[in-house]
C-alpha cells in the first residue's frame, strides 16, 4: 500500500486495514531487504534504508520483524530472497494510464498476474515507454496536517530545496526533485516536523478527471492489483472532483 501518498491511488478503507495489514508489512520487508542490500545495514549511512525502516515503524511493524529484515537483506543472516525489480505499463478503464512496480522473485508469475489482474478489471498492458512519458520521477514526503502551519512547512521546505509543497487536506505533501529527497527530509526531521513517508514516486504530468462511475472501476482495479503480492507500488493519472471522491469514500 501506498498510504496517503498524493499519487498512489490506493485506497485506504479502514474496514481494510487490519485485512491488509499482513500484506502491507511484507511489502514493507521487501523494501527494507533491498535498500538493506543496495546500501548496507546502516540507516545512518544509507538514507533509503533509513527511510523504509522509518515507514514500517508508522505502520507499527515489530521492531524484531525490521531487525531480521536488515540482516536478511544485509547478508548477515540466512533466509534472504533476490527479488527482480519490475515495472509494467498498463491502461485501466477511461484510459487512465498505470505505472505498476513490482518486486519478485517469480518474474513469470508476476507478469501473468498483473496481466490477468487487469483484463478482468477492464484494462490492459501497455508496451513500455506508452504510458511512462506521462509520469516523471520526483521525491514526495507525506507530512501529517495535524498541528503543522503550512507557511512554516512550506518555508523549511523550500530552504531545503523543495519543488513545492500541496495541501491535500489531511496531509501536506512535499515534492521534491528525487536527488533531494534525503536531503528535504533531513532538513524537516532537524526542525522536528513529523512526517508519515518519504518516498521516490512517479507523478503523473497530467490527470484525467473520472466520473463517479469510472472512478469506481478504476479503483476497483486498483485495489485488486494491489493485492497481488509482486506489488509495491501502483500510480495513475486520474482524478476525481470533491463530490465524487466524498462518494467513493463512502461506499
Amino acid at each position: 500500500m501506498s498510504g496517503h501518498s498524493k499519487w498512489a491511488t490506493t485506497k485506504n478503507k479502514k474496514a481494510a486495514i487490519d485485512a491488509k495489514r499482513g500484506k502491507l508489512f511484507a511489502k514493507l520487508i521487501k523494501n527494507i531487504e533491498i535498500a538493506a542490500r543496495m546500501g548496507g545495514g546502516d540507516p545512518a549511512g544509507n538514507p533509503s534504508l533509513y527511510d523504509a525502516i522509518y515507514k514500517a515503524k508508522k505502520a507499527s511493524m515489530p521492531a524484531d520483524n525490521i531487525k531480521r529484515a536488515v540482516k536478511r537483506g544485509s547478508g548477515e543472516e540466512a533466509g534472504g530472497v533476490n527479488y527482480e525489480d519490475i515495472v509494467y505499463e498498463g491502461y485501466a478503464p477511461a484510459g487512465v494510464g498505470l505505472i505498476i512496480e513490482c518486486l519478485t522473485d517469480n518474474r513469470n508469475r508476476a507478469a501473468a498476474e498483473v496481466r490477468s489482474t487487469l483484463t478482468k478489471g477492464g484494462g490492459s498492458l501497455a508496451t513500455s515507454g506508452s504510458v511512462s512519458f506521462n509520469f516523471e520521477r520526483k521525491g514526495q514526503i507525506v507530512v501529517p496536517s495535524e498541528g503543522v502551519d503550512f507557511d512554516d512547512l512550506f518555508e523549511k521546505a523550500a530552504e531545503a530545496g523543495a519543488e513545492d509543497v500541496t495541501d491535500d487536506g489531511d496531509v501536506y505533501t512535499v515534492v521534491t526533485d528525487p536527488s533531494d529527497l534525503h536531503t528535504v527530509r533531513k532538513a524537516l526531521e532537524d526542525a522536528g516536523i513529523d512526517f508519515d513517508s518519504a518516498d521516490s514516486v512517479m507523478a503523473p504530468k497530467n490527470e484525467v478527471e473520472l466520473s463517479l462511475d469510472d472512478a469506481r472501476k478504476v479503483s476497483k482495479l486498483i485495489d485488486n492489483l494491489d493485492d497481488l503480492d509482486d506489488v509495491q507500488n501502483i500510480y495513475a493519472n486520474w482524478t476525481a472532483s470533491d463530490e465524487v471522491m466524498e462518494q467513493l469514500d463512502a461506499e
